[in-house]
């Protein structure tokens, strides 16, 4: 497969303070469905029309993550979030929607975390190329509260794996945990289309933002250039 580097440069991390990142952006020409599950298989992420690998000169705390579909087995915790969300939710998959209801949640949801004064708000034109301008298949998921749109996910469909994009929800909805029901109904979605794996991005241990996929287990994580499986502890 043909791709193009479009940007190479240093900047700060936005995950780790002091740091120094690195993603160079490759801009793929022709990727088949195919080829997106190698590309993710090696590490990539997407990010708009392009894909990255973090190649950080001093740090190498980033860890793509993926939930391998057929072993999965949800705890407890996630067993009565499934069960209090599809109680409260309404879900539905289909092309994803840009329009100024969606990107109030989004500017909302990153208000609602501190992000907004680091980041800036994302109008229309910033949502599009953010999250649907795309190198390939791209699905919405939307959770709605009757008719109060509450949650969007963002996924990438491969022939043989989804791939979690980013997720969005109303600070306000405390009914049930929005980002572990979307990860958990995400999983379910692999199940139903015979996938084998469920991409979660990066995981970095020192980051609370990006701590808490380590919790879908068992999962793997590409660590030194080789997927290695982590398990449930004993007793959990």
């Amino acid at each position: 497969m043909r791709e193009l580097l479009v940007y190479d440069e240093l900047s700060d991390c936005h995950y780790l303070a002091g740091q120094i990142a690195r993603l160079p952006l490759r801009r793929p020409i022709g990727m088949s469905e195919e080829q997106f599950d190698q590309r993710l298989a090696a590490g990539d992420r997407r990010m708009g029309r392009y894909l990255y690998r973090t190649q950080c000169p001093a740090c190498q705390a980033c860890e793509p993550i993926r939930v391998p579909i057929a072993e999965f087995t949800p705890v407890r915790t996630h067993k009565r979030t499934l069960r209090r969300g599809d109680e409260l939710l309404r879900v539905s998959i289909g092309p994803p929607q840009c329009d100024q209801t969606r990107v109030d949640l989004f500017n909302r949801h990153k208000q609602g975390r501190g992000l907004a004064a680091e980041e800036g708000e994302l109008d229309l034109h910033g949502y599009f190329s953010f999250l649907l301008d795309s190198c390939t298949k791209t699905l919405e998921f939307s959770y709605w509260a009757e008719e109060q749109l509450v949650a969007v996910a963002i996924s990438d469909r491969g022939a043989r794996s989804l791939n979690a994009v980013y997720c969005y929800y109303d600070p306000s909805f405390e009914q049930v945990s929005l980002g572990t029901y979307n990860v958990l109904k995400q999983v379910e979605t692999c199940r139903a289309w015979g996938l084998d794996y469920l991409y979660l991005g990066l995981y970095i241990a020192a980051s609370p933002r990006m701590n808490y996929k380590a919790r879908f287990l068992p999962h793997e994580r590409l660590v030194g250039g080789a997927w290695r499986r982590f398990e449930k502890s004993r007793g959990s």
